[in-house]
């Protein structure tokens, strides 16, 4: 523990510095980071490639192996990212609301960083980058505590960013990691509430409901993503085919990705076969209720559990519906607050769906894997919440701020 509380310490110093340190200067840094990303991306690989090595080694399931796995393209994509936030204008001192007082007081509501934020996180390398990036941009300090699935990846990936902190004149314990894989450390980060102000937690919904459960720090929740699309009986069926085989096996270990699909039944006996066919191409495992499972017949009979599950895996859940009304339920009931679509030319039903789902992204013909700070131009992304408070959606820099009254008078007194 007196690690933590040194890291601590050290984080707390650092967000005040952070406070001096100017857009330009955080700029300049960021570029420096993501020039040292490309430059030392051997070294990245190398470090990548022992976590891998490990997980296959310990039967890693495929789709957090993909999580976990770092090429070429994805460093590229992570000093991207950083150029992308540096492009992004600076929300720190931007003025919310400004009024005056008959009593002569003036009163602007600006915004301000959080402060100290830790983030848990699991199996994704590139968080590591994505996270510093936009804590660093919002005056935020960071501590990271990364899975042990990452564990190399993650050093080695900080330790660019810390040196690049270094060349730019900047405090390098903007950024720290606990390098320390016991999950006992974990749960002491939970209570590290004298130096952390916000706690962020990415990964499995066991991680979360730890995090939930546990953190005596305020905690902002990125849930698990059982994300459904529901085609209409008024769909485009070649629309939906390509949006379901895009939204489910583009990259099937993301939260974002597609893991329920509802049909309308007035469309089932045309649509069902086909989709069924497109998804046995990329050797999607289809599991389905009776009426699905009467229409494709290798179709696995689904039990309630796989309507609500987050498989990153090529699984599907597959449930024929009487309505638009039914569609909404059982997304309601099932989904995870995340990002669920509706596939149809109807603008009503469209507009139903927009308002009656519960999630924190909704579309109407187009894929789920778009809920993505990148997708979204916020530069990167912190994580999905789904919770309602303080954020919800895609969090970018306005998300990791908080904001503070400041008074002006000259003299005044309550009397």
């Amino acid at each position: 523990m007196t690690d933590l509380i040194q890291m601590g310490q050290r984080a707390e110093a650092a967000k005040y510095q952070l406070q001096k340190v100017s857009e330009d200067e955080k700029n300049a840094a960021l570029r420096r980071a993501a020039e040292l990303l490309k430059e030392r991306r051997e070294e990245l690989l190398a470090a990548n490639a022992e976590d891998i090595a490990a997980g296959e080694a310990g039967g890693m399931h495929p789709g957090l192996l993909d999580r976990l796995r770092l090429t070429d393209a994805r460093i590229d994509a992570m000093a991207e990212g950083l150029l992308q936030i540096v492009v992004l204008p600076d929300c720190i001192g931007e003025v919310l609301e400004r009024f005056d007082r008959p009593n002569g007081l003036h009163i602007e509501k600006r915004r301000v960083p959080l402060g100290v934020i830790g983030i848990i996180y699991e199996s994704r390398p590139n968080v590591t980058a994505d996270a510093f990036g936009l804590c660093f941009k919002t005056g935020n300090a960071v501590i990271l505590k990364g899975g042990s699935d990452a564990i190399h990846s993650n050093i080695a990936i900080t330790a660019v960013l810390r040196e690049a902190l270094r060349q730019s004149g900047v405090t390098e314990d903007a950024v720290q990691l606990i390098e320390d894989t016991d999950r006992s450390v974990t749960a002491q980060l939970m209570k590290l509430n004298q130096y952390v102000d916000v706690l962020i937690p990415r990964g499995n919904a066991g991680l979360i409901r730890s995090v939930m459960e546990n953190s005596t720090i305020p905690v902002i929740e990125t849930g698990t993503g059982n994300c459904h699309v529901y085609v209409d009986k008024a769909a485009d069926l070649d629309m939906a085919a390509e949006i379901i085989i895009n939204a489910k096996t583009q990259r099937i270990g993301v939260c974002n990705a597609c893991e329920s699909l509802v049909v309308h039944r007035d469309v089932k006996d045309a649509f069902l076969p086909v989709m069924a066919e497109r998804l046995r191409e990329k050797n999607v495992e289809m599991r389905g209720d009776e009426e699905t499972c009467g229409l494709i017949l290798d179709c696995v009979p689904a039990v309630p559990e796989d309507y609500g599950r987050e498989c990153l895996d090529y699984i599907i859940s597959i449930k024929t519906v009487d309505s638009l009304e039914d569609a909404i339920a059982h997304i309601n009931q099932y989904g995870t607050k995340h990002s669920e679509c509706i596939i149809t030319a109807d603008a009503d039903a469209a507009e139903r769906f927009l308002n009656e789902v519960d999630a924190a992204c909704v579309y109407v013909n187009a894929s789920t894997r778009f809920t993505d700070g990148f997708e979204f131009g916020f530069g990167a992304e912190i994580g999905i919440s789904t919770q309602k408070l303080h954020a919800r959606g895609p969090m970018g820099l306005k998300e990791l701020t908080s904001y503070k009254y400041t008074v002006e008078g000259n003299g005044q007194v309550r009397g």
